[in-house]
């Protein structure tokens, strides 16, 4: 994909540390390596030149302002600490632009949420409203339900809370969802951590383009950048007061020191994204799409809609997820997740053609067996006994998941992987949840202090 930007120069912090680290100057600052190394000469901390992170300023407000061209966004704010950190922040400014309209904060969110989002509306005494999902581990509402859902609260939310793609590829109907949000006048989030690439397909399928008002990539999960390497993209239609105070909200979580290697990765990425990325994407997206076709002719069961994930349901063919998984480690092949259930990979151009045909004659090399009795439980009704926040503050003790019933869970969240909780803090200990807990191999439990 171009870029209207009339400048040579997509990645002006990688040159501007490339520069400094070829002078060798005596570094008298932080970090105690002083640049001995060979990724050590790349890592730096503020200096003259090389501005703070919150706010962004000189060359770093510059390679966020190219990244936010990129990506059709208003404005872009880097994470050296993943989509954690965009996620708390969205939250924040959510409870700010509440309180300042007289409103309590209050969210409506899908139950497949992050681990992040629990914590960040503990913290910040945000109220949530679950959505529960039509599938045991995916939570992708339609525009109606949503709709009605809205129409059965109290009080409009303060915004709605959505996972897309999630963990094994699905992806929501973000415009559809986008719309009903925007006619009540309530802000849409969007946790895009894995699908920063969608930009770059052949039809833009990224939630920002989609009508998302706030979004956060993990960068590091799909494009070539370093682990923690994230983006906060805030729409060009959102409320101007989510941009105003991005960065406030960002620094009220991030780390003083974010990591310069991570940063320098994030903008050197602009310079990739801004040559034949959108090719290359293409390109290779027609190769995985030929993949999963001979996968299913070979009888796989494949999930989810997302181009660069791979998810096998191996239980037809005979294997679990982890069997699978342990199959494919003895080719040397790692990967992404696996369950009872399913086998998470997921591949981007850096995979290369070789890669693709390195799985796929390890896949066609595994021998079909007798299908696996369906055995997965249903997941328990949610049975709320305390508020989340109070629950992650009190007093816990660990307990074995066996001798747990009736017990009030303290840990945010227990999953049911990949990202579904079978119960969130706060929530009472079911018959049902013990059966979950045995068959995705959850043991020992966070559980409230009884007095």
């Amino acid at each position: 994909m171009g870029s209207s930007f009339q400048t040579t120069d997509f990645t002006p912090v990688c040159s501007f540390v490339r520069e400094y680290a070829e002078r060798e100057p005596l570094r008298l600052h932080m970090p105690g390596h002083k640049g001995r190394g060979k990724m050590e000469a790349l890592d730096l901390t503020e200096i003259q030149g090389l501005p703070n992170l919150y706010p962004a300023t000189g060359i770093v407000r510059r390679s966020e302002e190219i990244a936010a061209e990129l990506f059709g966004a208003g404005r872009t704010v880097f994470s050296a600490e993943g989509s954690s950190l965009c996620i708390r922040a969205m939250l924040a400014l959510v409870k700010m632009r509440a309180e300042r309209r007289g409103k309590k904060p209050v969210v409506l969110a899908g139950r497949n949420a992050h681990r992040s989002f629990l914590t960040g509306a503990a913290l910040l005494g945000i109220q949530v409203r679950w959505i529960r999902g039509e599938e045991l581990l995916t939570c992708r509402p339609t525009p109606p339900e949503l709709e009605k859902l809205i129409r059965e609260m109290a009080e409009p939310p303060e915004a709605v809370y959505l996972t897309s793609p999630d963990y094994l590829g699905n992806r929501a109907d973000i415009r559809g969802l986008a719309g009903v949000c925007r006619a009540r006048g309530i802000p849409f989030l969007v946790d895009n951590a894995h699908g920063a690439y969608l930009r770059f397909c052949r039809e833009d399928l990224h939630p920002l383009s989609l009508g998302a008002d706030l979004t956060c990539d993990s960068a590091h999960k799909t494009l070539p950048v370093l682990t923690g390497g994230a983006y906060l993209h805030i729409s060009r239609d959102a409320d101007p007061f989510f941009a105003a105070q991005a960065e406030r909200c960002m620094a009220l979580f991030a780390s003083t020191s974010p990591s310069w290697l991570i940063l320098q990765s994030l903008d050197r990425t602009n310079g990739v994204l801004a040559g034949d990325y959108a090719k290359k994407i293409a390109a290779f997206g027609e190769r995985v799409s030929g993949l999963k076709e001979g996968l299913a002719a070979q009888g796989f069961a494949l999930r989810g809609e997302e181009p660069m994930k791979i998810t096998l349901a191996p239980r037809n063919y005979g294997y679990t997820g982890e069997e699978l998984a342990g199959l494919l480690r003895r080719e040397d092949i790692e990967c992404e997740f696996s369950d009872p259930d399913y086998l998470v990979m997921m591949v981007t151009p850096e995979t290369g053609e070789e890669g693709l045909r390195r799985l796929e004659r390890a896949l066609k090399s595994v021998p079909r067996r007798r299908p696996l009795e369906e055995k997965r439980p249903e997941m328990p009704e949610p049975c709320p006994a305390i508020p989340l926040h109070q629950a992650m503050m009190a007093p816990a003790e660990e307990v074995p998941a066996e001798k747990s019933l009736g017990r009030v869970l303290a840990d945010p969240c227990v999953s049911c992987p990949p990202a579904v909780p079978i119960l969130l803090a706060g929530e009472k200990i079911s018959r049902q949840a013990i059966d979950c807990f045995r068959y995705y191999g959850v043991e020992r439990l966070l559980c409230v202090k009884e007095d």
